[in-house]
């Protein structure tokens, strides 16, 4: 019996022997073995456990930090989005705005609206149409020479008031009191300043652009000199009866290239009835200039167009 063990237990019941041959010790050393590698296993589990979790929570933390940043950078695109929707918003209604008002230039402007068109090319047609009314309005007579006055005789054939004769008036006269001022109904240049006490009495004549002149006689006196450059609406002299004259009046004659013409259709026009003087004047080539002021317009507008790029680009 040397191969067994023998375990002695005494209590006050007694004492109690327990022996345990070799294989028992095999069978106490294996589950000993065995027992120390559960708990080894069970502390390394444990061990991957704990370092598991303190990356999970290190996971977690970049995880929130990271939702954080994307919660921000979403308040902010969606502020951003929310902005360019407002600035959109006003852009289209600006452009609206621009649209209407183009619609009743071209309306004032008697051109026909093309949809199909783009707006640039809109406001590009409208630019040059307007700016050749106004270049022709400023640069040929239009309008009367004095303000709020009655016509007392037309163009063509009459009774001249003081020789009795039948002859024709090459202008028109405006009953006027001496002294009523006198503007030029355009552009111009002074090209003749006549004192006199016959014919025409103290005589003006303007020479305006494409060959077009006015001329004012029977004056009181002069604001201008010879050589003067003066702009539409410059004060040029007043009304008065000198020369060959039955009273007070203003007459005023608008001749092309030395030919007299009816003042009456310049007095009315502007730019609401534009087109009517093309018809209402014969003997000018109207066609003509108004291609040759139009292809003047294009270039100018085109150049304005260059310099406002080139400055553009010099101040980026």
């Amino acid at each position: 019996m040397k191969d067994n063990i023998t375990i002695s237990i005494s209590s006050i019941h007694g004492t109690k022997h327990f022996s345990f041959g070799k294989r028992s010790r095999h069978t106490f050393k294996l589950m000993s073995y065995l027992i120390f590698i559960g708990i080894l296993f069970t502390a390394g589990v444990i061990y991957y456990l704990i370092n598991d979790a303190e990356f999970s929570k290190l996971k977690l933390r970049e995880l929130e930090d990271k939702s954080s940043y994307l919660n921000k950078e979403v308040t902010s695109l969606t502020t951003l989005k929310t902005n360019l929707e407002q600035e959109l918003s006003e852009r289209e209604e600006k452009m609206q705005l621009v649209t209407d008002r183009l619609d009743d230039l071209e309306k004032t402007l008697g051109m026909d609206s093309d949809s199909k068109a783009g707006l640039e090319s809109r406001l590009d047609t409208a630019a040059i149409t307007s700016s050749i009314r106004v270049a022709m309005l400023t640069q040929i007579p239009s309008g009367p020479p004095v303000k709020n006055a009655r016509i007392s005789s037309g163009y063509g054939k009459r009774v001249h008031p003081i020789t009795g004769k039948i002859t024709f008036h090459r202008g028109q006269d405006f009953a006027v009191n001496t002294g009523t001022p006198i503007y030029a109904p355009a552009d111009g240049t002074v090209e003749v300043i006549r004192p006199g006490n016959k014919g025409s009495g103290n005589f003006l004549r303007l020479q305006h652009s494409y060959g077009f002149s006015s001329s004012y006689s029977h004056l009181s006196k002069f604001a201008v000199k010879r050589g003067d450059f003066v702009s539409k609406g410059d004060l040029i002299g007043y009304s008065g009866s000198s020369g060959l004259s039955s009273g007070p009046h203003l007459h005023y004659e608008i001749r092309f290239v030395g030919r007299s013409l009816n003042p009456k259709p310049f007095l009315a026009w502007n730019v609401d009835n534009f087109d009517s003087i093309f018809n209402s004047t014969r003997g000018v080539g109207w066609e003509s200039l108004v291609g040759k002021i139009e292809l003047r317009v294009s270039q100018q507008l085109q150049l304005s167009s260059q310099k406002v790029a080139q400055s553009t680009a010099t101040f980026k």
